[in-house]
């Protein structure tokens, strides 16, 4: 079915990268696994690689010379920038989409244009370039919440939801005049605001077959009682007891093909992983919005539990050949990530800050340590990023698996480490 002595090329540095590296280090088919560029913990995994993961000519160059049977790109940067396409035209098989399919995450408007040509449920919306417009569909709206959206990617902060319109004004202000993020934010998007639940839907697929992997339930915002700045995500659990499997059918059915046609339609075949963060309203499941990539922290708790093996299951999407594939295994107990951010996050943070018990947290029964914003000074594990570990745990029950989860927490130290207190507690409301 797949060929034997694989050697994968995983390019990236988060939680995901490292979840993805161990997952399918267990494959009895995979012989060699790189990692570019890796952190702390894929390190101990695998074999990192000194290359950016935004350095596209070195990542096919690389995967080129070392004979790379699969490559799997993590992040959604170089997936806009086309590094899927690269591999593809010197003949490396690639799991991830095209730079065409990935507007789907690196465009708002573009997702949005997909979602109405598809006739999948979303929010309400207008897209705009100029400030005075932006205002002014603002100051006609006063009885309805709104959110604002830098059209670009902003790692997972370009969403402001606001409670009053002054809010609102304010973000348009600093996203179009201020140009907040960049190039990200030359267009922005501004839509009605949903309230509900939030849920994740991974799912694989490989142009023609969808494979839903299991729900999960990402907690956004940094600050327990879901406040605060929205981050990328500041832990998760799996499954999410909201989704049922009746609302499961329809999300596939009313929301993942027909967005995947629609993308085949545009000319914009996609190959990898479709993401798609949903809010679980009262008219039910509305798209918030796309992603082309594993979820992080969402991958950590949903790879935990898959029993298939991974490596297998991208190699066949990569060749187009998923149909071949039995339904996936899956461990019945929940497991539960809990991300360990810096100071300061998801503002400004000091990087260099070694971090202890790391060993310590491994050790807890059903616990496992994934690094991301981590890197080696000599012998040491140090912090190198805004969100550092996703402490990870399956148990028998959610509570469990929480328990479990903080436990190896609390084994790790390093100056100005925190996390959020609550994660999974609104599955129980």
């Amino acid at each position: 079915m797949i060929p034997d002595n694989l050697r994968i090329l995983i390019v990236g540095q988060g939680g995901r990268e490292h979840v993805l590296a161990w997952k399918m280090a267990q494959s009895p088919h995979v012989s060699k696994i790189f990692c570019a560029p890796g952190n702390a913990g894929t390190a101990q995994d695998v074999t990192n690689v000194d290359i950016s993961s935004s350095d596209i000519k070195r990542l096919v160059k690389f995967a080129q010379d070392e004979k790379i049977d699969l490559a799997v790109i993590g992040p959604e940067a170089p997936l806009v920038a086309g590094l899927a396409d690269e591999m593809q035209a010197v003949g490396v098989r690639v799991f991830g989409p095209s730079k065409a399919a990935a507007q789907l995450e690196g465009s708002k408007a573009f997702a949005k244009k997909i979602m109405r040509l598809a006739k999948v449920p979303t929010a309400d919306y207008q897209a705009f370039d100029n400030l005075d417009a932006a205002l002014t569909y603002i100051e006609d709206r006063t009885e309805i919440k709104l959110v604002v959206k830098a059209d670009g990617l902003a790692a997972g902060k370009g969403v402001v939801v606001c409670d009053t319109q002054a809010e609102a004004l304010d973000a348009v202000k600093s996203m179009l005049s201020g140009r907040q993020f960049g190039a990200a934010s030359e267009k922005i998007i501004i839509e009605e605001r949903l309230e509900g639940q939030e849920v994740s839907i991974l799912a694989i697929v490989d142009g023609n077959t969808i494979i839903p992997l299991e729900t999960s339930q990402d907690h956004k915002a940094a600050y327990d009682g879901d406040t605060g700045p929205n981050t990328g995500g500041m832990g998760a659990y799996s499954p999410a007891p909201i989704v049922t499997s009746d609302m499961m059918d329809e999300i596939i059915e009313n929301i993942l093909v027909p967005t995947i046609h629609t993308l085949r339609r545009q000319k914009a075949e996609f190959r990898g992983v479709l993401y798609a963060g949903l809010m679980i309203t009262n008219q039910g499941p509305k798209v918030l919005e796309f992603n082309v990539r594993f979820g992080d922290p969402e991958a950590q708790p949903v790879l935990m539990r898959l029993k298939t093996d991974l490596a297998k299951v991208l190699y066949l999407a990569a060749e187009q050949r998923l149909g071949e594939l039995d339904e996936l295994e899956w461990d019945e107990r929940p497991s539960l990530c809990v991300v360990m951010a810096s100071e300061g996050y998801p503002g400004d943070y000091e990087k260099g800050k070694t971090i202890t018990g790391l060993a310590a947290a491994d050790e807890v029964e059903g616990a496992k340590v994934f690094h991301a914003g981590t890197a080696l000074q000599g012998e040491k594990v140090v912090n190198d990023g805004g969100r550092v570990l996703g402490v990870t745990a399956i148990g028998a029950d959610l509570t469990n698996a929480k328990l479990r989860a903080y436990q190896a927490v609390k084994q790790i130290r390093w100056e100005g480490a925190w996390c959020r207190k609550d994660i999974s507690d609104k599955a129980r409301n």
